[in-house]
């Protein structure tokens, strides 16, 4: 698992923001339009570094390891004074032992959601599937005719043109050709299964939602951030095309 808190990334915004803090408490902007180029580069400086602390302090809160952000100050106005009250190899030695304590604060809450994200999956395939409408094949993935094509029948070796809009149990979208505005094209056989199966079933001028199941989609590694580990994924697909056919 990678580093959930990585000490030199910190060390240098915690620099970069005790430069902008400390002027900003001895003559604080209230209006930065006014002020000179260099001083508006400072504080957009500071305002970019804050944002990037942001979102790190807010996961360490959530994980049950908050920061005293007073603390943190208070460290920043030390270093500037050169009154730091650890030697660099403490600083070294802290950092790295809360490293540790996120990563296993983060591996707990990781098992935990995955555990959570596998029992949402068994629950909803279970009535999903006695939806009327829904079919639901040999291997678990479960769809649903939007539009019934009159073209050609998709098989798994194709190469096929399509439109889709992916996205979780909660609704949030991960990746939409429809969005872009621009069809997406790839061989069936060389994607995730649940995709070369439901695409296989459809005909060219049809829409099918698809209701993949995690060991079908990225099963328990997920994908990047968007998709968590054990995901189920639902896609709207309409095959525009598949390769070699007469248009």
């Amino acid at each position: 698992m990678k580093k959930f808190f990585k000490v030199t990334i910190l060390a240098s915004a915690v620099s970069l923001l005790a430069a902008c803090g400390q002027e900003a408490q001895a003559d604080k902007v209230t209006d930065i339009k006014a002020y000179s180029e260099d001083q508006q580069a400072a504080y957009a400086i500071g305002s970019i570094v804050a944002r990037n602390l942001v979102a790190p302090l807010k996961r360490q809160e959530e994980l049950g390891a908050p920061l005293d952000k007073e603390i943190i100050v208070q460290g920043i106005t030390d270093a500037l004074n050169e009154t730091t009250q650890l030697s660099d190899e403490e600083l070294q030695a802290v950092l790295k032992a809360y490293d540790e304590k996120m990563n296993t604060l983060s591996t707990e809450a990781a098992r935990v959601e995955s555990e959570k994200a596998q029992t949402d999956s068994v629950n909803f395939f279970a009535e999903n599937g006695k939806k009327e409408g829904i079919t639901t094949t040999d291997s678990g993935l479960q769809y649903e005719v939007l539009t019934a094509g009159e073209g050609d029948l998709a098989s798994p070796s194709d190469t096929v043109t399509v439109h889709y809009t992916g996205s979780l149990l909660d609704g949030s979208v991960f990746d939409s050709s429809v969005e872009r505005g621009e069809p997406a094209t790839f061989a069936l056989n060389r994607v995730i299964p649940g995709w070369t199966e439901g695409v296989a079933l459809m005909n060219v001028g049809s829409k099918y939602k698809l209701y993949i199941p995690s060991e079908l989609g990225y099963g328990a590694q997920g994908a990047g951030a968007d998709i968590p580990p054990n995901s189920t994924l639902v896609f709207e697909v309409e095959l525009l095309e598949i390769a070699g056919q007469e248009k």
